[in-house]
This record gives structure tokens, C-alpha cells and sequence, in this order.
């Protein structure tokens, strides 16, 4: 439809997660309209990470060096552990500022029907750091799914003979959240959670 370099863009922009076929339109447009410098800067920019960002070494967190920068932080308690599914969920979790332990990526969820099983994830890798650095507490931060319901189940089978302690996030309603709108799931969860005042 459009000029073969154009449609290339259009094309490998519509592959990335979330864009369809018209935002990846407008995208390659307003990067034809935008300064030259502009368009060679966001090229340079994709260009320098994937050649200088690897997996953290300890915890499979996106870094720029052998360990991220969170692994590196000695003011972190190295006696808690926050698993989560993937690299981008620590940032969420950083956001709260409630945080101070370290993190473990898995690098996925327990998914039988997607064909991922615990071999897949960085499973041997957790009990290897919980072993080595006197892990006393392993929270289990994945999502709120059947499958991040039963990865953490499996964390639990799998750390709870070591003698650590594992624990799972709360779920339940968000705040400014109203009933009416909320799911059974949800709201019975919110129950089970509930804690004295």
C-alpha cells in the first residue's frame, strides 16, 4: 500500500506489543515527518540498548553491567526476596517505595497449556540464591492469574522444606475502587485479606 521502506516500518512497528496496524501508521509517519536528528536519535537510542543491556548475573533483572543496580545496593535487606514474572514488574513494585529487599525474576509463570513448566523459569537459580544468601523470607509477587496463582503455589512446594518463608501479596480492591463494580474473585479475595484496624 505505501512505499516498500514505509511499509517495512509500519509493518515490524505493528509487531511490538500493543500497537496495531493503525497506531503503527501513525507512528511511522510522524517519524517521516519528524527532524532527521530526531528519528537517528530514537534509532541510536533502540540501537545502544540492545547492545549494552543484558540480564543481571543474581537476579534477571535488565542491567547495564553484571549486576543491576539493585543487586549492587548494599542499603537493600539481602534477607528478602520479591519474585516476580518478568523485569518490567520491578519497576511497578518500585513505585510503591514500600520495598527494600532484593528481586528474583523468573522470567515467566507456570503454564501447562503455554508449555511452561517450572524447567523453563529461573526456578533452580532462586533456591540456589536462597541457599547461598540466607534468604528468610521469599514473597511472591506474580500476578493475580490462575497461572501466577499457581507459580506461586509451586514456590511454596518448592521453598518451604529449606525453611524459609514464603508469602504472597495481597489482592483485593483498589483504592477509589467501588463494590458494585468489583468481581467475586476480587471482592472474595478482598475478604479473605482483610486485616484488623
Amino acid at each position: 500500500m505505501f512505499e516498500p521502506p514505509v511499509q517495512h516500518l509500519i509493518d515490524e512497528l505493528a509487531r511490538l506489543p500493543g500497537i496495531g496496524r493503525k497506531s503503527a501508521q501513525r507512528l511511522a509517519f510522524h517519524l517521516l515527518n519528524v527532524e532527521e536528528a530526531d528519528a537517528v536519535r530514537l534509532a541510536e537510542a533502540i540501537k545502544v540498548m540492545r547492545t549494552s543491556v543484558q540480564l543481571c548475573e543474581r537476579c534477571f533483572n535488565v542491567a547495564a553491567e553484571v549486576e543491576c543496580a539493585i543487586c549492587r545496593d548494599v542499603r537493600r535487606d539481602p534477607t528478602v526476596l520479591c519474585v516476580v514474572e518478568r523485569a518490567q514488574d520491578i519497576a511497578v513494585l518500585e513505585k510503591t517505595q514500600e520495598f527494600s529487599g532484593r528481586y528474583h525474576v523468573l522470567g515467566g509463570a507456570i503454564s501447562p497449556i503455554e508449555g511452561v513448566g517450572p524447567d523453563q523459569l529461573h526456578m533452580r537459580e532462586l533456591v540456589a540464591r536462597v541457599e547461598a544468601e540466607n534468604v528468610e523470607e521469599v514473597i511472591a509477587a506474580t500476578n493475580p492469574t490462575v497461572e501466577g496463582d499457581t507459580t506461586a503455589m509451586y514456590l511454596k512446594r518448592l521453598l518451604g522444606p529449606l525453611g524459609v518463608k514464603v508469602t504472597r501479596i495481597a489482592s483485593g480492591l483498589p483504592v477509589g475502587g467501588d463494590l458494585d463494580y468489583a468481581d467475586e474473585i476480587t471482592l472474595g479475595r478482598a475478604l479473605a485479606g482483610r486485616r484488623e484496624l
